[in-house]
Formats: C-alpha cells, sequence, structure tokens
C-alpha cells in the first residue's frame, strides 16, 4: 500500500533510509535546505563538511570501507562543480558513490533561474549514469534505480540532480516499491567457463590473475587469497596509478613481464599495464579476461588481437566465487607463488640505514616506519596515502588491514576527508593518513569537521616545501636549472592543525617520530604531525 503524502525531500529520505543509509556527507546550500529538514524529521544523520569535493570523498571513503553505497548530498550549481571533481576518484576507485545535488527549480528552467547549469551533463563523463529526477513522484524510484547502478557490474558513482520543486511538491513517500528495488544486478560467470579458464591457467608455466581497484578492500583481500589457494596460481590486485612500478607491490614488475599467461579479472588493460605491451608484458604472454563491461573485452582484443585467447562478461566478484569453486589447490605452481610474493615483499636493504642527507630532516623511510608499530595495535587499524611522492614512500612502508588510497585516478587531497569517514567507519581503530605538504592545502579545513564529530585521527605531513613529484619530473626531463613553479613555503602545518583546535607537533629528528605519533593519538583529536623530509624521488624497487 502507497504512503502517506509527503514531499519529494521526504522520499528522498525514506527510499534512503529503505537503502539502509545511516548517514549523507554533505555541505548545506540554497537547493537542499528541504532535504536537510526532511532528514532532520527522520532522524538521518548529517556529517557537515567544509567543501563539496570532500563531501564525496568522505561516501568514497565510505563505500570503499563498509561495502555500502556511499552517498553525498550538496547544492545546486557552484555546488555541485565542486563536488564533480572528486567523482573521478571514485570512479577509478570502482567505488559505488551516489551524488545528489540540488538544482535550480524546472519550473524556471531557459529562464535564467538562480545558479542554474547543466549538471547532469557535466556530471556524466565521470559517472555510469547521471540525470535529473523530473517530478516528485519519481523520486523513490529514481534513487533505487541510482542504488542499483552505482552497485552493479563495475561500481561507481552515480549522479541525480533534484529540483527544489520537485524537492517541495507533494508525492507518496516510498511509494510501491518491491522490496528488492535496491538489489544490484548480477552477472555470474558460468561453471563451464571458470573450469575453462582453470584449466587455461594450469596448462601454463608461470600464470598470473591480476584484479583491479575493487578486491582490495580487507574482505576483497581474503577473497584473492582464498582463490590463490583454490586455483594454486598467484593473484595479485593492483590500484596504484603507478601501474606495474607501484611501490607497494615491491618487485613485481620484473615477476610480471616473465608471466606467459594472464588472466584479467575485472583488471582493465590499461596505461598501469602499459597497455599490455612489452616489457610490462611478455610480447608471446596470452591473456584471458573475465570484465563486467563488455567495451573494456573489447578494447583488450583490439590492444592484443589473438593473444586473447578467451574472454567472459561477469561481474568480478561472482566470477572470484565460480573460478574458487572450479579450483582444488594444486601445486603445480607453488615455487611461481613463492618466488613471486618473495617479490612483492621485497624491499631494498638500503632503506635500513637511509638517512636525510642534511640535518634536520628525516628520509621518507624514517618519517614512515615507525608508523608500523601503531598500525599493528588493532585488528581494524586503517592506513591513508594521499598520492605524491611521499604517498608513494607510505604504500611501500607501511601495511594495514584497512588502506585506502588516492588510487588509479592519481588525484591528490584525499587524505584528511578520508580520514574522518575512516574514524566513523571504523570509530575504535587507529587511523593513520599519510600526505604531502601539497595535498594537505587542499582539504585542511576538514580539520574543522573531525574536530565537530570527534574524529580523531593522525594525519602525517611530510614538509618538502615543494610540489615533489612534479619537480622531480622537472629534475629529470629539463635539468635542475629548469624546474619551476613547484616552491612552497616550510609553512608549519602543525600549527594549522593546533589553530583550528586539534593536536599539532613539529618532528625534524628521527628519534622523535614515534614518540609525537604517540601523543598524536594519546589526545584523541585530530592530529597533524608536521615531519620535514628530505624531497626525494619516490621509490622505484628493482632487485
Amino acid at each position: 500500500m502507497a504512503s502517506l503524502l509527503h514531499r519529494g525531500a521526504d522520499a528522498l529520505i525514506a527510499s534512503l533510509q529503505r537503502a539502509g543509509v545511516r548517514r549523507l556527507f554533505t555541505l548545506s546550500g540554497n537547493h537542499i535546505m528541504p532535504v536537510f529538514d526532511a532528514a532532520l524529521s527522520a532522524g538521518m544523520e548529517l556529517v557537515h563538511v567544509r567543501h563539496e569535493a570532500a563531501a564525496v570523498h568522505m561516501a568514497d571513503a565510505w563505500a570503499r570501507l563498509t561495502g555500502e553505497v556511499g552517498v553525498a548530498l550538496v547544492t545546486g550549481g557552484p555546488g555541485h562543480a565542486n563536488a564533480v571533481s572528486a567523482l573521478y576518484t571514485a570512479a577509478m576507485a570502482e567505488s559505488p558513490v551516489l551524488l545528489l545535488s540540488g538544482h535550480a527549480p524546472l519550473s524556471q528552467a531557459g529562464k535564467g533561474a538562480f545558479q542554474a547549469m547543466r549538471q547532469a551533463d557535466i556530471a556524466a563523463p565521470l559517472c555510469k549514469a547521471s540525470w535529473t529526477v523530473a517530478e516528485s513522484g519519481a523520486v523513490a524510484a529514481d534513487v533505487a534505480r541510482a542504488w542499483r547502478l552505482a552497485a552493479s557490474g563495475r561500481p561507481g558513482p552515480v549522479h541525480l540532480s533534484l529540483p527544489t520543486d520537485v524537492l517541495e511538491a507533494t508525492c507518496d513517500a516510498v511509494g510501491d516499491l518491491p522490496a528488492d528495488a535496491f538489489a544490484p544486478a548480477v552477472q555470474p560467470l558460468a561453471a563451464a567457463d571458470a573450469t575453462a579458464l582453470r584449466d587455461r591457467l594450469r596448462q601454463a608455466a608461470r600464470p598470473l590473475v591480476l584484479t583491479g581497484p575493487l578486491t582490495l578492500t580487507r574482505s576483497g583481500r581474503a577473497q584473492l587469497a582464498a582463490l590463490e589457494a583454490a586455483l594454486g596460481v598467484p593473484v595479485i590486485g593492483m590500484e596504484s596509478p603507478r601501474g606495474t612500478a607501484d611501490p607497494a607491490l615491491g618487485a613485481f614488475a620484473q615477476q610480471l613481464s616473465r608471466a606467459d599467461c594472464v588472466l584479467l579479472l575485472g583488471k582493465p588493460l590499461d596505461f598501469t599495464l602499459k597497455f599490455g605491451q612489452a616489457p610490462a608484458l611478455d610480447a608471446a604472454c596470452a591473456v584471458l579476461q573475465v570484465d563486467p563491461d563488455d567495451a573494456e573485452i573489447q578494447r583488450t582484443r583490439r590492444a592484443m588481437g589473438p593473444r586473447l585467447v578467451a574472454a567472459c562478461q561477469a561481474d568480478t566478484l561472482p566470477a572470484i566465487a565460480a573460478l574458487r569453486a572450479a579450483g582444488d589447490g594444486p601445486q603445480r605452481h607453488a615455487a611461481w607463488c613463492t618466488e613471486l610474493r618473495a617479490a612483492i615483499a621485497y624491499r631494498p636493504s638500503a632503506w635500513d640505514d637511509a638517512p636525510a642527507p642534511d640535518g634536520g630532516r628525516l628520509h621518507p623511510v624514517q618519517a614512515l616506519r615507525p608508523l608500523q608499530a601503531l598500525l599493528d595495535r588493532h585488528p581494524q587499524a586503517v592506513l591513508v596515502c594521499d598520492g605524491g611522492e611521499i604517498g608513494q614512500w607510505a604504500q611501500a612502508c607501511l601495511s594495514a588491514p584497512h588502506r585506502l588510497i588516492n588510487g588509479v585516478a592519481g588525484a591528490i587531497g584525499v587524505a584528511l576527508p578520508f580520514a574522518a569517514a575512516a574514524r566513523l567507519a571504523q570509530p575504535e581503530a587507529p587511523v593513520i593518513a599519510v600526505c604531502g605538504d601539497g595535498s594537505f592545502g587542499f582539504h585542511c579545513a576538514e580539520i574543522d569537521t573531525a574536530l565537530r564529530y570527534r574524529l580523531p585521527y593522525v594525519v602525517v605531513v611530510g614538509n618538502d616545501a615543494r610540489w615533489n613529484a612534479e619537480y622531480q619530473i622537472q629534475r629529470r626531463d629539463y635539468g635542475a636549472e629548469r624546474t619551476v613553479g613547484c616552491e612552497l613555503l616550510p609553512t608549519r602545518y602543525d600549527a594549522v592543525c593546533t589553530a583550528f583546535g586539534g593536536h599539532g607537533e613539529h618532528v625534524t629528528a628521527p628519534q622523535d617520530l614515534l614518540p609525537a605519533a604517540e601523543r598524536a593519538f594519546a589526545s584523541r583529536l585530530p592530529a597533524c604531525l608536521n615531519v620535514v623530509i628530505d624531497g626525494v624521488p619516490a621509490p622505484v624497487v628493482r632487485r
């Protein structure tokens, strides 16, 4: 039976609650005031941030950590435009995010309405789908459709624009949505196809299974380990913009080039694999593919030609389940598995005594390795790694049960929003975020958000007073005398955090790093360790 008449805004909140949403990441604005009012009446929590992009980043981190669709709510016009930039990071991370944007009234379309813009068109290139809700009676069904799309196939962001007159008009609060209205569509891998893929892998001398970002959550990594045990074949997840040179994967690139058969299991054949060309993959390496998107399979076929010897369209996680069922853990490739795992674990011994060349600064290894002791204290600890050179050192030096990185997008500035969302998702676990001094500036006002919602974390700012990634490119490609536009001030970011009301410490000596981190955690506040580092290039691990 249909429910009583309410506003479109009430239908929006009721449908989100039916989907299991507990909180919205948002920033207030004219166009979404009806939604704020409806959320207050319904008891929906609003986490109110300082920049719309931060709301999307928090929804993204929430989705990756919980497996739920993360929901961001922003106002229309420039608020929507601010939020759109963060969609790319979510899309490339295969993170299911629903962006809800207020919108100028439909009744004022074409009349020069306040902050009117083609919002759906602006978001569309970065989303699986993007549209404007046409009437209040369609709100609940459109939310359910958007939810399904975000979570189905290769997960990713979906956008809905919500005109204010649609939000204010009356309608059924939820209507007659079926019980499974929010359930994602599933493309299984047929048992016969799973068996055929298993057999092809077994026939190879050095087979590999490569997966994408979707599988690199904590639960996803457990599934990959189970798949490796079932198939007896190495299974490696990739989510870094550095691709085969991902420092978290050690000397993996050298082993990948020796593989004679690679199964791309939800892993696009893109720049991270050098488009499948030598030397990333051997010119004789056979390629198998399972992917939810036929377009990805066709792209691989164009790139690899007859080397793509088998391809199936199926979702990644159901395909993992089917392949596990087909496997029985043969030991033929045990030595290859051991060799490859050793390569991934490899770190140069020179790192063990890698001091900075000048006093008063730390080498990134000195700034990061001591933090592992803190991450090891809790089974749900979270490591957040922003982009840039310091982020690559963090990924090489640190590990945690939960890891959030900027991902294949290669964007920067995610550290503080990610850390706050991580604290919400794991309220008892230590959260350590690592970013550069440039990245810190993107969303430093989110310290205010963390304070208002009592979300303690520790952000370690590697401060080398420059945009080091770009500096290293200029120095390498054009010469040291041609570096320009990368200089920053040696700002005391710890003092910035303290000014907001958080905890801050300035670190210039290796022996001071761990005690400062201990005090930061003990403060139970958002905390910043401003660590003065030597601006060295990101690590390149070779044996």
